[in-house]
């Protein structure tokens, strides 16, 4: 294995697999194809700068007594407010026991009772205990730790640390390799191409888009604009969900207060002192995620502010929930004594690159797993720790799919066709706009107004971006969350028009959008065309 090889595209690559992307999806893929060989592309070092990592509650499976496939399945549905696929919900709910072995099997040390059965957790809109914890809330770093292991362990398994993907190259309507770029702010560097016989993307969320994110700052959500690019359909890209309770200390990304906090007694109350949740949802601080966070960020807007009271834990809270008390404490702030300040922040984006149930998008040679795809799972709404489980039920997916028919190798000549350089310096102050934009317009709350101005805020930033492909895709993805939304006039869900604040049962279906369509739209509401876009690598 080559890891920390940045340059050279490795000896071999184009017989294999390329995984772009190093948290727990692509990853445990890389891992389910063994012994194919597969090239890991990472921006950083692996088991870091994923979102996976920074997990703090858990994943879910129904494997207590008493608990059923079928039940986390309906838990799913309800969730997801009236667009989630059922019948893939279900699979992942069957599928999820495997999964949990073989995650035992590398390593997790999930958290057991004395006698040493796991033991399960309780989370919003799940109608019992089933949430796989470790040390209650470090779950996704345990499952990181292990499976970047299992990974330096695998033979079968070359690791490109340091570069970052920059678009995919598309031949006679197939992706057959994918244009890699050191990371780093530098001025120009040259390109390469990492020729494939399947490329996986698993890329991660969207979450620092927005100027407030639980998201690390590599979750730009790259992946879902370089895919709709190459011709692949996104769906449900409008879905947005924030968790209700970052923790509100000035930090770029927030910290996260586990909803697991809650299911442990915390409450929430306003400066005053008052729970204002059960006035809201009749499981008040256990509502669903869309719910609770409208409610943090209605007395957050009306200066009352919003706060988590985890006092009612008691003593063994610095035990129970080592990281939110470490980042308490390390803001002078002591969770045991007094509320902690929270806002609502993007954490996570149900849509993405639309695949079906073996990981394929519409485009050939292209399959994605993890938070950059729509798989129908999470509808409107994602229930809480499902997203972990979703990883590795469709990582192993898209690796049997890969298996079974290993696609044709990729033309001989393809590197050689395709090397260039680029401008990679990121343009801050624009993403600093981009950022706040997206927060301010296509937020939590959204109008027709605001998100026609974010439609023209995006576009002016398209002429101006010139050559930076970090900018452009950060804008591309950008404009797919706001014409979705623009173009669903309802609430559902996480999206929230106040302009229609009621669902319409007409629209109660999942959205499909090219690039294309998104720029109409965009152009429908501004009365401006979006410029033309950059493409590092021509089609033929």
């Amino acid at each position: 294995m080559n890891a920390g090889n940045t340059c050279p595209v490795p000896m071999n690559a184009a017989d294999g697999v390329v995984v772009v992307g190093a948290g727990l999806a692509g990853l445990f893929t890389a891992l389910k194809l063994a012994p194919l060989k597969v090239t890991v592309v990472s921006p950083v070092t692996i088991g870091e700068g994923a979102s996976s990592i920074w997990a703090q509650a858990g994943i879910a499976a129904a494997l207590s007594e008493g608990d059923t496939p079928e039940d986390h399945a309906a838990d799913t549905v309800r969730a997801g407010a009236g667009i989630v696929g059922e019948a893939v919900a279900l699979l992942m709910a069957r599928e999820a026991r495997s999964r949990i072995e073989d995650l035992l099997h590398y390593g997790v040390p999930f958290d057991k009772d004395l006698e040493g059965r796991l033991t399960f957790g309780h989370e919003a809109a799940h109608g019992t205990n089933r949430i796989l914890h470790v040390k209650g809330d470090t779950a996704g770093r345990a499952i990181m730790s292990a499976i970047t292991a299992a990974v330096r362990k695998t033979p079968s398994i070359t690791v490109l640390e340091g570069v970052s993907a920059r678009d995919l190259v598309v031949r006679s309507g197939r992706v057959q390799g994918v244009v890699l770029a050191p990371t780093g702010d530098v001025s120009q560097t040259d390109t390469f191409v990492l020729p494939a016989r399947a490329v996986v993307l698993a890329t991660g969320g969207a979450g620092h888009l927005y100027s407030v994110t639980t998201n690390p700052v590599e979750a730009r959500g790259e992946g879902v604009a370089i895919a709709a690019r190459a011709g692949a359909i996104i769906a449900d890209a409008e879905f947005v969900q924030f968790h209700p309770t970052a923790i509100d200390i000035g930090r770029d990304p927030a910290p996260l207060a586990t909803e697991a906090l809650r299911g442990a007694g915390a409450l929430l109350i306003n400066g005053k002192g008052e729970r204002f949740m059960r006035a809201v949802h009749e499981d008040a601080e256990l509502g669903p995620r869309d719910v609770v966070a409208r409610a943090v960020y209605r007395e957050a807007a009306s200066g009352r502010g919003a706060f988590l009271d985890c006092r009612l834990i008691g003593p063994g809270l610095a035990e129970q929930f080592p990281t939110v008390y470490s980042i308490c404490r390390s803001a002078e702030i002591d969770p045991a004594q007094e509320p902690i300040p929270v806002a609502p922040a993007a954490h996570y984006h149900m849509g993405g690159i639309l695949v079906d149930v073996r990981g394929r998008s519409t485009v050939d040679g292209l399959w994605a797993c993890g938070e950059v795809t729509s798989t129908g799972a999470h509808g409107a709404n994602r229930l809480a720790s499902n997203s972990l489980l979703e990883a590795v039920v469709f990582g192993a997916r898209v690796a049997d799919d890969i298996s079974m028919a290993m696609p044709p190798l990729p033309p001989q000549n393809l590197q050689a066709v395709t090397r260039g350089t680029v401008a990679v310096r990121p343009n801050k102050d624009s993403i600093r706009t981009l950022r706040e934009t997206m927060s301010s317009k296509v937020g939590v709350v959204r109008d027709a107004d605001g998100l026609s101005d974010a439609l023209a805020t995006i576009v002016s930033l398209e002429r101006e971006s010139g050559n930076d492909p970090q900018l452009a895709n950060m804008l591309t993805t950008a404009k797919l969350i706001a014409t979705s939304a623009f173009a669903r006039t309802e609430s559902r869900g996480a999206q929230f028009r106040s302009d229609y604040p009621a669902p319409d049962e007409a629209q109660a279906s999942r959205s499909f959008l090219t690039l294309e369509r998104a720029d109409e739209i965009a152009r429908e509401a501004t009365g401006v065309s979006s410029p033309p876009r950059l493409r590092i690598v021509s089609q033929g």
